[in-house]
């Protein structure tokens, strides 16, 4: 009988959360050369170089920062700053991990709701104590949508870049949008205005490589033969996913990462249009949780591109189930292991 992900309750100790903020197991090994721009798109090439300056700009003031002044003092340097904007799957998180790979320790990598959580976990002070040694702040996916939260980052921010320590973020827009990546930029440098003098925005632009030339969404799978193949499938989990839903509402999202924890494939039965912000927000972060771990995801029921109801994606918050679709889609389409 496969396991079930409902039966975890994960703890996860606050120092813990600072230790695991690096890059998704897909992008440990990634580089700067590793990226290949697609020929048609010169804003990837470009974007490759302009990532590459700043990591350079990065180790610069790192090295700058260890000088001492004539009264023995370090001296003062103030964080750079870069913004990569673009569509969904277009190699902006594979630029910003290469970024972190090449900054010097220490530093670190979350998306934006990792960093809140963060803040949530550890308090504003204390956080800003641990990150201020950085390097480097690695954000993927920056959020616009929650004016809160963003306002909290952006605060973090500015008193993270005051004491040296530079800013890599990525952000998603919709694509088909004309101008809207601009708008989102600007949105984003208004928001932390205070950084916006050293903040240099560069557009990605691009078709989703995680679709190009692919088929649309897999059928899902009879629930027979879902439950016969989780079974077979070692180390793997087997859920309803109504009751999933329900147990992801007893977790922070800051848990949702050790909650998968050692599974090799997620197998959902069942599976219906989510017709609740709430609920879809945290389907939302496990999808990403996923994607970052490489978990393959089966289901019966509904199509993973049918997992939000159509009125929810014309809301406030569709880039973000979009970019979940994009993500659940891809692991669909991974090769689930066998004994």
């Amino acid at each position: 009988m496969p396991a079930r992900l409902v039966d975890r309750h994960p703890e996860v100790p606050a120092d813990q959360l600072v230790a695991q903020m690096v890059p998704p197991p897909m992008f440990d090994e990634v580089s700067f050369s590793s990226y290949i721009p697609d020929p048609n798109e010169p804003s990837q090439a470009a974007a490759v170089r302009e990532a590459e300056d700043f990591a350079g700009e990065v180790a610069r003031i790192t090295e700058a920062a260890k000088k001492k002044t004539l009264f023995g003092r370090k001296k003062q340097v103030s964080g750079a700053g870069l913004y990569l904007d673009g569509g969904f799957g277009v190699g902006k998180t594979h630029l910003l991990a290469s970024v972190f790979h090449s900054a010097p320790a220490p530093k670190s990598f979350g998306t934006f709701g990792e960093v809140t959580n963060l803040v949530g976990a550890l308090g504003f002070a204390a956080t800003v104590e641990r990150l201020s040694g950085n390097s480097v702040l690695c954000i993927d996916e920056f959020e616009l949508d929650d004016p809160g939260d963003t306002m909290l980052v952006s605060r973090l921010l500015t008193e993270l870049s005051a004491a040296g320590v530079s800013i890599a973020a990525t952000s998603n827009t919709l694509p088909g949008q004309l101008g809207e990546g601009r708008f989102a930029a600007q949105d984003f440098l208004r928001e932390i205005k205070k950084l916006g003098s050293i903040f240099e925005a560069v557009r990605v632009d691009g078709p989703d490589y995680r679709h190009r030339d692919l088929p649309p969404a897999p059928e899902p799978s009879a629930t027979d033969a879902l439950r016969e193949r989780a079974a077979a499938t070692p180390d793997a989990t087997l859920d309803e996913f109504g009751a999933l839903l329900a147990h992801l509402a007893t977790l922070h999202p800051s848990k949702y990462r050790e909650l998968i924890a050692g599974v090799s494939a997620v197998f959902l039965e069942n599976v219906a249009p989510v017709t609740d912000q709430a609920v879809a927000l945290r389907v939302v972060v496990l999808a990403d949780r996923l994607y970052d771990a490489g978990t393959p995801v089966t289901v019966s029921g509904a199509k993973l591109d049918q997992i939000f109801a159509a009125d929810m994606l014309e809301g406030g918050y569709r880039k973000k189930y979009l970019r979940a679709i994009s993500r659940l889609l891809a692991l669909s389409r991974f090769e689930v292991p066998t004994s």
